[in-house]
């Protein structure tokens, strides 16, 4: 399911996301209901989204999550379209921005920080990966993620007109990574059975429908074939979580896709000198 973001009003929604209107006040009273407010309905609507995925996001159920009506929620905000805008800007505080820890500059270093970062943030929040970047929320947090990798690339001393394509390289890179984490995650459980038991039917039953397989598909058959895929990092040490295949497999990719994307940086910076 494909979601996008920007469909509410969009003096309405932008004032929201920047905070630029004064709050609905808020009224005391009896009883244990705790008092509302955008910042509690959206942290309300993330975990709803987090533990359920975007497909239970409702007004009634974050008001559910309350203790209120839907009804209650809309004084703070408009409705789903407006709250979706505030919950995906608002996750995006999670993220650096900045990398002390890095020398300014190393950017190659700096870049494969900010981009394992980013792959573990949509991991967490898997529906983040629903939200379609054909239109952006244009919020605060939002921004400051887009300021901190550009301001990361701009070390590669890269000009301008290239740095505005790699960071439409690299978003999509690291997203669809991070949604092949994410799905093989969420396979087993929605299909109800292991990545063991899928792959040991489908294989056999490949095996014994098509028997001339390696003959027409060679270079598939070939690569399968030629040595060991290399460790995961940290996989066989003592302490560490067995990684199920199609994860392990996925984080693999991101790592040497990454690491050839940096090596083709590397390269404009030496064909411009």
């Amino acid at each position: 399911m494909v979601v996008f973001a920007g469909q509410g009003d969009p003096r309405r929604s932008l004032s929201l996301l920047w905070r630029t209107d004064a709050p609905p006040p808020t009224r005391g009273g009896p009883g244990p209901k705790p008092r509302l407010s955008v910042d509690a309905i959206v942290a309300a609507a993330v975990a709803l989204a987090d533990e359920e995925g975007m497909g239970a996001l409702s007004m009634r159920a974050v008001g559910d999550r309350l203790g209120r009506t839907a009804m209650a929620l809309y004084t703070y905000v408009p409705g789903k379209s407006e709250l979706l805008d505030l919950m995906y800007d608002a996750v995006h505080a999670e993220l650096p921005t900045a990398y002390p820890e890095s020398d300014p500059a190393d950017w190659r270093a700096a870049l494969t920080a900010w981009a394992g970062e980013v792959l573990e943030f949509h991991v967490r929040h898997p529906w983040v990966l629903q939200v379609s970047q054909a239109r952006p929320v244009l919020g605060p947090h939002e921004y400051a993620g887009l300021d901190t990798l550009v301001t990361l690339l701009r070390a590669t001393g890269l000009e301008a007109g290239v740095l505005r394509r790699l960071v439409g390289t690299l978003f999509p890179f690291v997203r669809g990574s991070a949604q092949a984490v994410a799905d093989a995650r969420l396979a087993a459980a929605a299909t109800g059975s292991s990545d063991e038991e899928w792959w040991a039917a489908r294989s056999a039953a490949l095996l014994e429908l098509v028997p001339d397989f390696a003959e027409r598909f060679p270079a598939v058959s070939g690569l399968e074939a030629e040595g060991p895929v290399e460790p995961y990092p940290g996989e066989g040490a003592e302490d560490a979580e067995p990684v199920p295949y199609p994860e392990r497999e996925a984080r693999e990719t991101f790592r040497v896709g990454l690491g050839v994307l940096l090596d083709g940086i590397e390269a404009a910076r030496v064909g411009r000198t």
